[in-house]
């Protein structure tokens, strides 16, 4: 522990409620749904009054404490006054975190807690001696520790681990449990350059360039202090940082590749082939990269997501390791995030689609000019196959399926789903055909450079679209008379695009064959899958998945044993065809079902096997979650007691 933390007296508190007082620190617990008066004009999923002020400099020192399960230290915030009203106040977003003492300007300062607000936190108020004036500057320096009630940071035994050797930890603060880690105005209107000074026995990787001291000659089996710099803005949902026994490889001129030593080899060979090709192509699309470095932290198996974009170290999740090359779209996906997401940002999580209907736009680009147009055609046809699932899970008429969503009161990761970003790319792609892509063309960098280092929402998108069309009275007539309204509000599925399906017609015809038996003469055999990329595979089960009458249970395990699906070692397969088994009452699966929950926690598959399971065999969903529910990263666990239990 930070032993210049335990020496700072505590805060002065003046409020007048209860809180928990702790030998140096307070606590505030989640108690009530009580209104805090502030206002925030663009973002309702912060209590800060980040209207008032912008934290525009954030220095975090933390010590990574493994046996604790828990980070301590301090963060320094350079705040700037953005009213003319000379707020004395300046209040952050907290979630059970212990806070220690708070200076202003190096001196002590005034502190208390507000009323919590579920489920968004504990709002901090800091109150300054005197007003600061427009464009003013304070200095503001939080003694801080974490709980392990934190919802951002996963701590991992050594058991946990692939080598089984040390312990782990790593951040995911999507979308506003940054404030689970430090005070800070944790809304994507805010970005902050950064300084980490992280202090571990294991090595470590965060949101920043590392810098490199070449003196230092501490070795790995002692407490080392490692010092990172982020010099473009980031919101705090971007702050990351993970530890653990890892190691380097290089996957291109300005890439490495971070993982477990003993899983490196496997990850350099499936990450080395495409990443500087996926570079090279989006900067011709957008412009140059930004952010000096790409790398790939390949994170242990409960990592909740596909991929964390993270600036400087996209947080990856093993499963896209499937040894045929064939998950890489991942990367794609995450890199492109390097210019959308994370140079030009959604301003709150209503308009998450600028984010993500932006990146698998600019992802299925990169596809386009490396395996074909027909490439983009064949994977937008699986994301429908996905915005589709989505709509059904919610209900067509659901606020969550809207472009646009209402999030006031509520929580952002409940809405998350392949609904801002499938959507939003059929979006995209309608304007796109709408305009031409020559012109459309030209758009996008345009985009990006109008709002590089800014966040925006959906209305300021539609301005600039406008506006760059302006001299072009064709374009501007059909911008004009676009239905806005209904791409922007209207709940359930967009218009179906005409898509190429010369990659799919192939696995159709596939699926019509297994939809013909037992009456027809079909007998399947491996050679139905020769020549087939792992994707179309894909296509091909989720075909069948849409049938109204599923397989009969013998014909899934005929179709598990002939093509071997039922032993796949690429996820995205296996995952698919236990759920076509699922569907047909194959009881066959569920053991592989639940073999696969117990080392896997991407959200992406455990949450629909799950659902599929409790379908099946309710009593084995619920031992399998509570077997292997410490396993899950608290962001996955929480939305799969959701799942089974109806849990807010």
């Amino acid at each position: 522990m930070n032993p210049s933390i335990l020496s700072r007296p505590l805060g002065r508190l003046y409020s007048s409620t209860t809180h928990h007082l702790g030998s140096f620190l307070f606590r505030p617990r989640v108690l009530s749904s009580m209104a805090v008066a502030t206002s925030t004009p663009r973002d309702p999923n912060t209590l800060s009054n980040y209207h008032h002020w912008r934290s525009t400099h954030i220095s975090a020192t933390f010590d990574i404490l493994f046996d604790q399960k828990k980070l301590v230290g301090n963060v320094v915030h350079q705040f700037r006054s953005t009213t003319e009203a000379q707020s004395r106040e300046i209040i952050l977003d907290t979630s059970y975190l212990d806070i220690g003492e708070v200076k202003v300007n190096g001196q002590q300062s005034q502190w208390e807690w507000m009323p919590a607000v579920a489920p968004y936190g504990t709002p901090l108020k800091i109150v300054l001696e005197k007003p600061v004036e427009l464009d003013g500057t304070v200095e503001v320096d939080i003694a801080v520790q974490t709980t392990n009630e934190c919802t951002a940071l996963q701590w991992l035994t050594p058991a946990q681990t692939s080598n089984k050797k040390h312990p782990y930890m790593f951040s995911q603060c999507q979308a506003i449990h940054a404030r689970s880690i430090f005070p800070c105005q944790d809304t994507p209107d805010v970005k902050s350059t950064f300084d980490f000074n992280i202090t571990s026995p294991l090595p470590v990787m965060t949101s920043g360039l590392p810098i490199r001291d070449a003196s230092d000659t501490t070795t790995q089996s002692e407490n080392k202090v490692y010092r990172f710099h982020q010099s473009v803005p980031i919101p705090s949902y971007l702050f990351a940082i993970a530890s653990g026994d890892v190691a380097e490889a290089p996957i291109g001129p300005r890439s490495v590749v971070a993982t477990s030593p003993d899983k490196l080899d496997e990850c350099k060979w499936e990450l080395e082939a495409d990443t500087e090709n996926f570079i090279n192509t989006i900067e011709k699309i957008v412009y140059p990269y930004a952010w000096g470095e790409y790398n790939v932290l390949i994170l242990p198996p409960s990592f909740p997501y596909g991929g964390m974009e993270n600036p400087i170290f996209t947080f990856a999740t093993p499963s896209i390791i499937s040894k045929d090359r064939e998950n890489v779209d991942v990367i794609a996906h995450e890199l492109a995030h390097s210019w959308s997401g994370n140079l030009v940002t959604n301003c709150s999580w209503e308009h998450f689609w600028l984010n993500e209907g932006w990146t698998v736009y600019l992802e299925r680009r990169i596809l386009a000019a490396v395996h074909g147009e027909a490439y983009r055609h064949f994977s937008a046809i699986i994301g429908w196959k996905a915005l589709k699932d989505s709509v059904d899970h919610f209900g067509k008429d659901h606020e969550f399926t809207k472009l646009i969503t209402d999030l006031k009161g509520k929580d952002p990761d409940d809405a998350f789903s392949s609904i801002p970003y499938e959507k939003g790319f059929n979006f995209l792609f309608h304007l796109e055909n709408l305009v031409g892509k020559a012109k459309f063309d030209k758009f996008i960098p345009h985009y990006f450079t109008t709002f590089k280092c800014k966040s925006l929402d959906s209305f300021e998108f539609k301005a600039t679209l406008l506006d760059f069309f302006k001299s072009d009275a064709e374009a501007t007539q059909l911008l004009t008379e676009l239905d806005w309204n209904t791409w922007f509000y209207a709940p359930g599925l967009p218009p179906k695009p005409q898509f190429d399906t010369s990659m799919v017609d192939v696995v159709y015809e596939l699926a019509k064959k297994w939809e013909s038996l037992p009456d027809s003469g079909f007998k399947p055999q491996a050679s139905d899958l020769e020549g087939l990329a792992a994707n179309q595979i894909l296509v091909f089960l989720e075909q069948i998945l849409l049938w109204e009458k599923p397989l009969t249970p013998d014909l899934s395990k005929l179709m598990g044993e002939v093509y071997g699906l039922s032993k796949s070692s690429n996820i995205e397969v296996a995952n698919l065809y236990l759920q076509v088994g699922m569907k047909a009452g194959d009881e066959s699966v569920v053991a592989p079902t639940t073999e696969l929950l117990g080392r896997i926690g991407r959200m992406k598959f455990v949450r629909p096997l799950f659902r599929n399971l409790a379908k099946i065999n309710r009593a084995v969903a619920v031992e399998t979650f509570e077997k292997y529910k410490d396993f899950y990263h608290p962001i996955c666990r929480g939305m799969v007691e959701k799942d089974l239990f109806g849990k807010k």
